[in-house]
């Protein structure tokens, strides 16, 4: 069985009416935790620690935007190998720290422990007047993606190879769409972040909603199985398009249709987007 396959079996053999969405809204209040990990989703060569904690943060900062959620506290666990420095932990903390104080959350406690690895696994405690969720669509909304996807792939290609990608890429740093999201929240039908691809996480909104697609605009598998992009899918009825389309433009992003929502069972081809040591 592969490894998206397990992960998709693990999550559906529990039982709890919460689970689905990018966060877990229960009452007032909207959980969500990401792991980080060491030659899973980086190598600590590839990065610095200020990168690693603020990319990190960032991912799971993520849910929360995708669920137009404000994050307010964070828990923090870290697995330290031995020859990470007192130096090296200052520079990670004080990223993780700075990077979710830019979005007005703070982190409130954690664990640490020893490990052959550097890993992190971040737990975000939010909320929410109006969160997105992943169920919502109607045959005939359109599926549409934010920003440009593609470089997150392509850059982790690179770095596989051995070579160098630049300090700004969005392998090191995502860039989440956090006043689209709070601006469009009414005119859209469902969302959810890119993390695992577009194809990957289109399916598992058509799972949610039980529904297939009709495919508008040809997508290359570079941009269909570039993961960790951290840009926002979203179903949303025709009729607000143009509105839409404005939105996007008036924060500095732009919204590509691909597809519609049909009565059928069709699926995109869907594979891990992470990497063994």
């Amino acid at each position: 069985m592969k490894q998206m396959d397990k992960e998709h079996y693990l999550i559906h053999r529990l039982s709890s009416k919460y689970i689905g969405d990018d966060a877990a809204v229960v009452g007032e209040k909207i959980y969500s935790m990401d792991a980080f990990f060491e030659d899973t989703h980086f190598k600590r060569a590839w990065m610095s620690m200020a990168q690693i904690g603020r990319k990190a943060m960032l991912v799971n900062l993520s849910d929360a935007v995708a669920m137009n959620a404000e994050p307010d506290y964070a828990l923090v666990t870290v697995s330290l190998p031995q020859d990470v420095t007192t130096e090296q932990i200052d520079e990670l903390t004080r990223s993780l720290e700075e990077t979710a104080s830019e979005y007005g959350c703070e982190i409130i406690g954690g664990d640490t422990v020893a490990g052959d690895k550097l890993h992190l696994s971040i737990t975000l405690i939010s909320h929410s007047d109006d969160p997105l969720l992943r169920k919502g669509l109607e045959e005939g909304d359109l599926l549409a993606y934010t920003g440009t996807l593609g470089e997150s792939k392509r850059d982790l290609d690179r770095l596989l190879n051995g070579e160098k990608i630049a300090e700004d890429s969005r392998f090191f740093e995502p860039m989440l769409q956090r006043e689209f999201v709070q601006k469009a929240r009414p005119f859209l039908s469902a969302g959810m972040d890119i993390s695992d691809g577009l194809y990957c996480d289109t399916n598992k909104l058509l799972d949610m909603n039980e529904y297939g697609f009709a495919i508008l605009n040809s997508i290359s598998d570079d941009i269909g199985f570039s993961g960790e992009e951290y840009e926002m899918l979203v179903g949303f009825k025709k009729v607000h398009l143009e509105r839409l389309k404005s939105i996007a433009e008036a924060c500095g992003t732009t919204l590509t249709v691909f597809a519609e929502v049909a009565k059928n069972s069709r699926r995109f081809p869907c594979k891990s987007h992470h990497f063994k040591d």
